[in-house]
């Protein structure tokens, strides 16, 4: 995954666990793409600063993280939801080659089989 998508969706699971000060540093780097000499020259600090506390946060975020895996969850959830989709023909989604009427218990017993995983990790 690449790296500023992860930063994000972190912060989207733990960001609040930062102070008000780190959270608007951060939200500054990886949400609004804000160089480390603009935050510096608004918040009033060295640019070193900006970049310790950058840093930090997604040293903090990451640790988190290997302890709760609720990223890890979510992103495998989404790709069971993901292949679910696929095997309904949901619209939007392509519907995998040779998935028809013939194959329906075939489906069924996917799908349930993805389910499954979706409650074991809930």
């Amino acid at each position: 995954m690449e790296q500023k998508v992860e930063q994000a969706y972190l912060y989207d699971f733990y960001g609040e666990l930062l102070n008000a000060h780190q959270q608007k540093i951060y939200e500054d780097v990886i949400f609004h793409d804000l160089s480390l000499g603009e935050i510096a020259q608004e918040e009033g600090i060295s640019r070193q600063a900006v970049h310790d506390v950058v840093r930090r946060c997604t040293k903090t975020l990451e640790g988190y993280e290997e302890k709760l895996h609720l990223l890890q969850k979510f992103l495998s959830i989404k790709e069971c939801v993901a292949q679910i989709h696929a095997l309904t023909g949901v619209p939007g989604d392509s519907q995998p080659e040779g998935v028809g009427p013939v194959q329906y218990p075939q489906v069924l017993q996917q799908i349930a089989e993805l389910s499954s995983a979706i409650l074991d990790q809930l």
